[in-house]
């Protein structure tokens, strides 16, 4: 469409990057396979248990409730749900890594069973043998994770030249920046709102509610900093920055998008993950949350790269005014 000198070109249209990624999903089927392959894994693989690690703490915890009964107020239930926790928590979901990483519909649903029965269960050991594991399962989540965007950009981009192993690297260095981050300004309010939840179960929940929301308003002027290492080839630091100057100037359109982004993603994951867990079903809702999260993924790809570009455009033309005016 075809604009004024002086008119500025309207912005990139949100349903258009939607239907986009729908169809570059759909013409390059095979990029679904990663999540696919891991959910599979997460299901009918075998699953990394910390019964070793628990079982000693969970025993300890009627003494602990006569010693301490103001604080353990339901002890038997309490023992019930760790119980129950170890009996089910598959430490391979760690592979699902952040922000980077491959999507999956049963890393935090922790299947306990399959059409084929109960899955085979390893333990991972004492701690020093959990924090190994959990090293190398989030070294190796974040070098198939960026295969997964690596493959996903290029189907939307196609760049001149092959980048993976660069890409790899600032991913990981990219990670490590978020989890700092989360960490600093996360285990104070953490330690807080532990406090507030002492005090009032009530205050608690509401305070992790507010927590919640602020987190997510905080991390969406960095939604984008991943697309800008395998979309414009940056390190990770210039794609945070990038990524907070494109929110910043695109705030109501970006922030559109990425409502839409959640609530098509967190809305379909309930159809997807319907099915009981030892039911055959559970492939479908594997293959459709595969494909949807995946086209969603080319969506934001097609909608960073558009929306830069139509940046680049407006910062021009209002230098380009800006001259005139001078003139």
């Amino acid at each position: 469409m075809e604009t004024q000198p002086d008119q500025l070109p309207p912005p990139p249209g949100l349903v258009a990057s939607m239907i986009r990624g729908f169809e570059t999903v759909a013409n390059h089927i095979a990029i679904i396979l990663p999540p696919v392959l891991l959910d599979l894994f997460l299901w009918l693989g075998p699953h990394l248990r910390l019964k070793a690690f628990l079982q000693p703490i969970i025993d300890r915890i009627p003494s602990m409730a006569n010693a301490f009964p103001s604080t353990f107020p339901n002890a038997t239930t309490l023992q019930e749900m760790w119980t129950s926790l170890a009996d089910r928590f598959n430490l391979f979901m760690i592979l699902r890594t952040f922000p980077i990483g491959i999507t999956s519909l049963l890393s935090f649903k922790f299947p306990n069973q399959t059409p084929l029965g109960s899955p085979v269960g390893w333990d991972a050991g004492p701690l020093a043998g959990i924090i190994g594991w959990g090293m190398l399962l989030a070294l190796a989540g974040w070098l198939v994770g960026s295969f997964y965007y690596y493959s996903v950009s290029n189907a939307v981009v196609k760049p001149l030249e092959h980048f993976f192993w660069r890409s790899m690297k600032q991913t990981v260095l990219l990670s490590f920046i978020w989890i700092g981050v989360l960490f600093v300004f996360g285990m104070p309010i953490l330690l807080f709102v532990s406090v507030v939840s002492i005090i009032s179960t009530f205050l608690g929940q509401l305070m992790l509610f507010i927590v919640a929301l602020l987190l997510i308003w905080l991390l969406m002027p960095i939604f984008f900093s991943a697309h800008g290492i395998f979309v414009s080839q940056m390190d990770a630091m210039r794609a945070i920055l990038n990524s907070l100057r494109m929110v910043r100037f695109t705030l109501p359109n970006t922030g559109l998008f990425l409502l839409v982004f959640v609530i098509i993603n967190i809305g379909l994951n309930f159809l997807w993950g319907s099915s009981p867990e030892n039911s055959w079903l559970l492939l479908v809702g594997i293959a459709g949350h595969a494909f949807v999260s995946t086209a969603l993924l080319a969506a934001s790809f097609i909608y960073y790269r558009d929306i830069n570009a139509w940046l680049a455009i407006v910062f021009e033309q209002l230098q380009r005014q800006a001259r005139s005016a001078k003139i």
